[in-house]
């Protein structure tokens, strides 16, 4: 589903959120309901997410493989689990080689791990089969994060995989459509340029306030399901 009834920029992801939350308020009350955040910038907008809906939240890790010559155009993304996703149109334009992004790649790992170990802690993963999964970022640039999210999410076998961002590029809003059960991206400008454009305040989120929001969901969670394993 993509619409145009936001105005035409965000106040913050937080706000994001809560305007995502309303197009997704279908949704509140599933037992079955999971809301996965792709950290970092998605964790405030997941929170609101499923704060308003009731939802479980945790995280799913994902890193953009970053184009040797312009780190912020994604070539391609990996998620836990050892899934890869790449662009091969971008890196043949880029003319990345096999070396280099392997290299690229590597690091990305150890960063994939080191985020997982920071934000997680001794936390299991939660069950992912036969659960609606809400997939949530602040953005769909490319698209190859979330891409990468929804394979990796697939492989555990969910009732339905839903992706939700509050704005996107009308290629990666098409390239997941075809991808997940459903796809709510509220913005989906003629001219994306940058995700940040369409914030006024898009502030980098820090290790901190992931961990802080999380924290906090899941003591809500707790509170609300005293006993349940997630």
């Amino acid at each position: 589903m993509t619409t145009r009834d936001f105005n035409s920029h965000l106040r913050n992801r937080r706000d994001a959120g809560l305007r995502l939350a309303q197009a997704l308020s279908h949704l509140r009350g599933r037992t079955d309901l999971l809301v996965l955040a792709l950290p970092r910038g998605g964790v405030p907008v997941a929170y609101e997410i499923a704060h308003a809906l009731q939802a479980p939240l945790d995280l799913l890790v994902v890193r953009k493989l970053g184009a040797p010559a312009q780190p912020e155009l994604a070539i391609g993304a990996i998620a836990s689990g050892g899934v890869r996703v790449l662009n091969p149109d971008l890196l043949r334009y880029e003319g990345v080689t096999d070396e280099e992004l392997e290299r690229i790649a590597q690091r990305e790992g150890r960063e994939l791990l080191r985020r997982e170990g920071l934000y997680r802690g001794e936390r299991p993963r939660p069950t992912i089969r036969g659960r609606q999964v809400l997939l949530v970022d602040d953005g769909l640039a490319t698209g190859a994060t979330m891409r990468a999210a929804v394979e990796a999410v697939r492989r555990e076998a969910p009732a339905r995989i839903l992706v939700a961002a509050p704005v996107g590029s009308a290629e990666a809003v098409a390239d997941l459509e075809a991808l997940a059960d459903e796809v709510v991206c509220p913005l989906v400008p003629g001219m994306l340029s940058s995700i940040g454009r369409w914030y006024l305040d898009f502030a980098q989120t820090e290790d901190d306030e992931v961990r802080e929001l999380l924290r906090t969901a899941w003591e809500e969670e707790a509170r609300r399901n005293p006993g349940v394993q997630r």
